[in-house]
């Protein structure tokens, strides 16, 4: 029962966050929506809203994180790896009704400076994924200067990608930007052979 009150509180704030960023999410609409118990929170969130913040935060990462490594791991390319992931995220925002987006950038744009534990948080976040495709990108012959490039590229695009998406309540510009990035690291992998 614990376990699940806690796991309901964070998913619910992870949701918050997306939707409304940290100053927009308050800790009654927390315990509300979770439907959580008042006491609950300060049992399992001693530091408050920080706290319960950053573990939403850190589970959302890590959410983001596993599907990345596993796009890339079970794509034929590292292109197709990018625009898979890419392309259940346009997905997940439709479903969403377009609030769902970056688990990092809703915390960035709104309190990343006054919170240093979120604060790095976010920062780890940007380094995990660009690490992900950097490796994907190193393993398929890129050299590790130009793969360490193309990944932050793809971040960097996927990231105004999802801007431009929910502005405009259309997928479309996350699907085309993938098959663009797709096509652009595929490009930068070294011919094999000769001949």
């Amino acid at each position: 029962m614990t376990v699940k009150t806690r796991d309901r509180m964070i998913e619910t704030t992870a949701r918050l966050l997306q939707e409304r960023g940290y100053y927009g999410t308050s800790l009654n609409d927390i315990l509300a929506e979770s439907d959580a118990p008042r006491g609950s929170l300060y049992f399992h969130f001693p530091g408050g809203k920080t706290d319960i913040v950053a573990e939403a935060t850190r589970a959302s990462i890590d959410q983001a994180t596993a599907a990345l490594r596993e796009a890339m791991a079970e794509a034929p390319t590292p292109g197709a790896g990018v625009r898979h992931f890419i392309e259940l995220t346009a997905e997940l925002m439709a479903e969403s009704d377009y609030t769902f987006g970056c688990p990092v950038a809703p915390i960035i744009l709104d309190a990343q400076g006054e919170v240093a534990t979120l604060a790095e948080l976010c920062r780890a976040a940007f380094d995990a994924w660009a690490d992900v495709m950097r490796v994907a990108f190193e393993t398929a012959g890129i050299a590790p200067d130009r793969a360490a490039t193309l990944a932050l590229m793809v971040e960097a695009t996927h990231e105004g990608l999802f801007l431009i998406a929910r502005a405009r309540r259309d997928t479309a510009p996350l699907t085309t930007g993938a098959a663009e990035l797709e096509s652009i690291v595929d490009s930068a992998i070294p011919a094999q052979g000769g001949g």
